[in-house]
C-alpha cells in the first residue's frame, strides 16, 4: 500500500515538474516581450513630447531608413513648422502595445486643440506603426508604403492588426463628431 501511495506520487510530481520548468524556461520569453512593449510604449510617448515640443529635427531621426530616403531633412522640418500653427497638442493616451519581431503597432488617442480655420478641441485616434532598424524602434506610421512592407514580410503580424486609418474628431456640443469623412472630402477637392 505504502509502495502504491510513492508510485502515485511519481506520478502526479512529473507533470507538475514539467510544467514548472517550462514556466521557468518561458520567463526569460515573457520578460523580452514586456521589454519590447516598455520599450515601444517610451519611444511612442518621446515622439509625441517631441512633436508637442516642436523638436522636428528630432523627429526626423526617429523615421525609418526608408522614410528618410524618401524626404530630406529640411522638407521635413518645414513641413511640420508650417503646419505647426494649425493645432496644439495637449496630451496623449497609450493603449495597446503589440511587438512582433521588428514591427509594432501601437493604439494611440492623442488630444489637443484646432487653431485653424476654427477653434475647436479636438482629437485624433489612430495606430502608430513602429520598426526595429539598427537595435532602435522609429516610427513607419506616416508612410504606408513601409508600414505595407513590413506587413508584407510579417504576414500573421498583419492578419490580426491590419492598419486602421487615422479618424479625426472635434468636440461639438460637448459630443466628440468624427470629421474624418468632411476632411477626406476636402482633400478631394482641394
Amino acid at each position: 500500500m505504502i509502495l502504491r501511495i510513492k508510485i502515485m506520487n511519481k506520478r502526479r510530481s512529473i507533470p507538475v515538474a514539467a510544467l514548472a520548468l517550462f514556466l521557468l524556461a518561458s520567463l526569460p520569453v515573457r520578460a523580452t516581450i514586456a521589454s519590447d512593449e516598455s520599450e515601444v510604449r517610451g519611444v511612442v510617448q518621446m515622439i509625441f513630447e517631441q512633436l508637442k515640443t516642436e523638436q522636428y529635427d528630432k523627429l526626423y531621426d526617429s523615421l525609418p531608413a526608408a522614410s528618410r530616403s524618401k524626404v530630406s531633412r529640411e522638407r521635413f522640418v518645414d513641413s511640420l513648422r508650417r503646419a505647426s500653427g494649425l493645432y496644439h497638442l495637449d496630451r496623449m493616451e497609450i493603449g495597446a502595445v503589440r511587438v512582433s519581431g521588428n514591427l509594432a503597432a501601437v493604439d494611440t488617442v492623442m488630444y489637443g486643440s484646432v487653431e485653424r480655420p476654427v477653434q475647436a478641441e479636438g482629437k485624433i485616434v489612430a495606430q502608430q506603426y513602429l520598426v526595429r532598424e539598427d537595435g532602435r524602434w522609429r516610427v513607419a506610421t506616416g508612410d504606408r508604403a513601409t508600414v505595407q512592407r513590413f506587413l508584407a514580410a510579417n504576414p500573421t503580424f498583419a492578419k490580426k492588426f491590419q492598419i486602421r486609418q487615422p479618424r479625426v474628431y472635434t468636440k461639438q456640443n460637448g459630443r466628440w463628431v468624427d470629421i474624418t469623412p468632411l476632411l477626406r472630402q476636402a482633400r478631394r477637392s482641394g
